[in-house]
């Protein structure tokens, strides 16, 4: 399969780097040379608007890789990216990984289905904010992050580290204050609750159904 050759490559030639949370992984301007899949922590994605404020693109987790533009050419960074929590990182130059998409097939698919995602999900995000209220973006964003991190303690489901409500509302083009009132709401409905450090999810039917 292509994902266990891109493991291979990656054990092969890439280096290992951990980051503290809030470390910096890369910032706009950078020369942009490596690609980057995460060991263990998770990693956002985003940059800054005139007006400075920031616009959260993307955030990954373990086994996700990040940085792609790089082999599609892009000389320069325009994000930013950098760690949600304690992370581990491997990071190859792209001249290796460039080696193997040009030789393998493979490979060459997984690279453009990856880019293809990627689009998608930048789209979606789009027809969210045309689309969707306030409300449906925060519980679409605590779907994902259930299925990306949750995981299952009896009946419910836990998810660690989770994000501020600021994170959050950057996330979803909300607003801190609509993030931390849904979030009550739906803790007074008793669907969830939360603290500084996890989500716990007392109903996921409640939730995926919107009662708020």
């Amino acid at each position: 399969m292509a994902i266990d050759k891109i493991k291979a490559i990656f054990e092969q030639y890439s280096t290992i780097n951990e980051y503290k949370k809030g470390d910096v992984i890369y910032s706009p301007g950078d020369e942009a040379k490596f690609l980057f899949c995460i060991k263990e922590g998770s990693v956002k994605i985003g940059c800054y608007n005139e007006k400075g404020r920031e616009i959260t693109k993307f955030v990954f987790y373990k086994d996700e890789l990040f940085g792609e533009q790089a082999i599609a050419g892009l000389k320069k960074r325009r994000d930013y990216a950098f760690a949600v929590e304690k992370t581990v990182i491997q990071k190859i130059d792209c001249s290796a990984i460039n080696d193997f998409i040009i030789s393998d097939l493979e490979v060459s698919r997984y690279f453009l289905t990856l880019f293809g995602k990627r689009n998608i999900a930048l789209d979606e995000r789009l027809e969210s904010l045309v689309f969707k209220d306030s409300k449906t973006r925060i519980i679409d964003y605590l779907m994902k992050t259930i299925d990306q991190k949750g995981k299952k303690v009896g009946y419910e489901i836990v998810v660690r580290n989770f994000m501020t409500h600021q994170e959050i509302a950057n996330l979803t083009s909300t607003s801190r204050q609509t993030v931390t009132t849904v979030l009550n709401i739906l803790k007074n409905q008793n669907i969830i609750t939360f603290d500084r450090h996890r989500l716990l999810v007392r109903d996921v039917e409640k939730l995926k159904s919107g009662i708020c």
